[in-house]
């Protein structure tokens, strides 16, 4: 698993007839909005670059950034769950180096009124990009503080017109063996899926993720597309992301077909509920003595008062 692999163009870039005119209509409707709203497209020295440069323009979110320090950059990108390069926290920095983000489509599908694929320059269109710190909260009880880089889930929803039918959206990681070695392993069913109500989609938390710290996203970390949902644990926020589909039913997802009596579908942080193997309510903060003391896991991960009406009169310890 652990070698070199090749770059290709997959078979997913490649856009249909049906598709493209979808995606004319598409962009017709963006620069509306962008003219509405009174908001410049992106322009060409804005568009995703093919290394890891800093984001030439971007404004803190104040709103809903913490006033904590956050982890290093080294922190955040040495150490990261992402078992499409291998289950070891090391493995993703080692071996995504010559992951191929760019060019990059998303496809948008299901219960919507425009579908179809997209590039990642059509997806950032027309959001200007914003800087949110947010708590990091992983099931294995690590966390991390990181300033964020993206834009609202929801600003992109309402650009596709998803029906009164879509009452969920789900995301789809790339499946792509030979640039991602750990797929190659049947660590999970490939590829990578994870979805959230269409509420919690909404919600102006949840933030689509284009970079951190400044800089367009590394590839360990989730380029080019991410999502981050930062009251649930880590594996809600799927990385590299190619599909957005919205649906009337729940969907099945990754962990949850994998391991569904540790890993539910809310996924909420939650100190009260403990995973079968280990405790949630204490956490270690990545980047301090490893000796030093745990801190206190909080509800939802610290963002209760935003979130927790959405799961009003819910039994927490069933849907976990």
């Amino acid at each position: 698993m652990k070698e070199k692999f090749m770059q290709h163009i997959t078979s997913s870039e490649i856009t249909s007839e049906s598709i493209y005119t979808n995606r004319r209509i598409f962009l017709k409707a963006l620069t509306a909005t962008a003219s509405l709203a009174g908001t410049a497209t992106l322009s060409k020295e804005n568009s995703i670059p093919d290394k890891n440069y800093s984001i030439p323009k971007f404004t803190r979110n104040k709103q809903y950034s913490l006033q904590e320090s956050s982890n290093t950059y080294n922190d955040a990108t040495t150490y990261n769950n992402f078992y499409e390069f291998g289950t070891d926290k090391s493995d993703p920095a080692a071996y995504s180096k010559g992951f191929k983000s760019k060019p990059w489509t998303v496809e948008i599908s299901g219960e919507a009124e425009i579908r179809g694929k997209f590039t990642i320059e059509d997806i950032l269109k027309p959001h200007p990009l914003e800087e949110r710190i947010y708590r990091f909260r992983c099931v294995e009880a690590w966390s991390m503080v990181i300033p964020w880089m993206g834009f609202s889930l929801a600003d992109l929803i309402n650009r596709f017109r998803p029906t009164a039918n879509a009452k969920y959206v789900v995301f789809t990681t790339l499946h792509d063996p030979i640039q991602m070695p750990g797929q190659r392993e049947k660590i999970l069913d490939w590829p990578y899926v994870e979805g959230l109500r269409i509420d919690e989609a909404m919600n102006p938390l949840t933030l689509m993720v284009v970079g951190l710290y400044g800089r367009w996203l590394p590839n360990q970390n989730g380029a080019p597309l991410r999502l981050i949902v930062p009251w649930k644990y880590g594996f809600k926020s799927i990385k590299s992301i190619v599909g957005i589909r919205f649906t009337e039913k729940q969907p099945r997802t990754s962990w949850n077909i994998a391991a569904p009596e540790e890993y539910g579908f809310y996924a909420n942080v939650n100190p009260d509920v403990d995973h079968p193997r280990w405790s949630q309510a204490k956490e270690r903060r990545i980047g301090g003595n490893y000796l030093s003391p745990r801190i206190q896991t909080l509800p939802y991960n610290g963002y209760a008062t935003e979130v927790s009406a959405l799961y009003r009169n819910m039994n927490l310890s069933r849907y976990f």
